[in-house]
């Protein structure tokens, strides 16, 4: 493995202890089936100065994978940045078709900073699949009480992905069960924050301690939440999947 050059993604992301062994399954599994616009959009990021807020492209890997084995057609993202996950749900889901001549919008995107989510605007146009997005800048607690205020939106999501403010997972949670159909999936990202929630916390560093305890609170709420069936990987910085009952 020498004289490689660096991948265009920090392996620090991983929770895996050798950095050695996370390459190889970046450069085995995953990058070799990794669509070259995804590349680009990820080499772009890698200069935004929090490019650790990047979905890892073991996690969107995986992604794709459930995205496909749940037929998922709509679906939801609470937290886009600059939209490597969004390009990936968007170049993997089927298009949505036309109603009334009008074409259906097969993703509800919502993010507060739109500024990020356009530097990986130009190339989700050039892939393409800008039509399947529906952009919101907002908070996501009011976007998704007014997406919830049409009934039509209730029940009919297959599948979210939240990636956004930890302290609000919870309450993002409650509204995504409104908005899931039976059967549908949500995943939720940096559930294991760097591995510090099974660290004592006198060895976790200051700037990660308030969101490690939110963390680990989040991950005994859905542990004790009958209404999903979960897995919690180790992927990326930990992905929780939930499956709504």
């Amino acid at each position: 493995m020498a004289n490689r050059a660096k991948p265009a993604f920090s392996t620090d992301k991983g929770l895996l202890q050798t950095p050695e062994l996370y390459e190889y399954i970046l450069e085995t599994s995953v990058y070799p089936r990794e669509p070259e616009l995804l590349k680009e959009l990820r080499a772009i990021t890698l200069n935004h100065p929090r490019a650790f807020m990047a979905t890892a492209p073991d996690a969107g890997q995986f992604m794709a994978l459930i995205l496909k084995l749940v037929n998922a057609k709509k679906t939801i993202e609470i937290g886009v940045f600059t939209g490597y996950s969004l390009l990936l749900t968007a170049l993997t889901i089927p298009e949505g078709g036309k109603v009334m001549g009008l074409t259906v919008i097969c993703i509800t995107a919502i993010d507060i900073d739109r500024n990020a989510y356009e530097i990986g605007l130009p190339i989700i146009e050039k892939a393409g699949v800008e039509h399947k997005i529906n952009f919101i800048e907002s908070e996501a607690l009011p976007a998704l009480n007014q997406l919830l205020q049409d009934p039509k939106n209730r029940g009919t999501f297959d599948f979210g992905f939240v990636d956004a403010d930890k302290i609000n997972y919870a309450n993002y949670h409650e509204k995504l069960l409104e908005l899931l159909k039976p059967g549908g999936v949500v995943i939720y990202d940096n559930t294991l924050w760097g591995g510090s929630v099974a660290m004592p916390e006198v060895s976790v560093p200051e700037s990660r301690l308030q969101t490690r305890e939110v963390a680990i609170e989040f991950n005994k709420f859905l542990a004790a939440d009958a209404r999903v069936q979960i897995s919690q990987i180790a992927l990326g910085d930990g992905i929780t999947i939930c499956r709504r009952l």
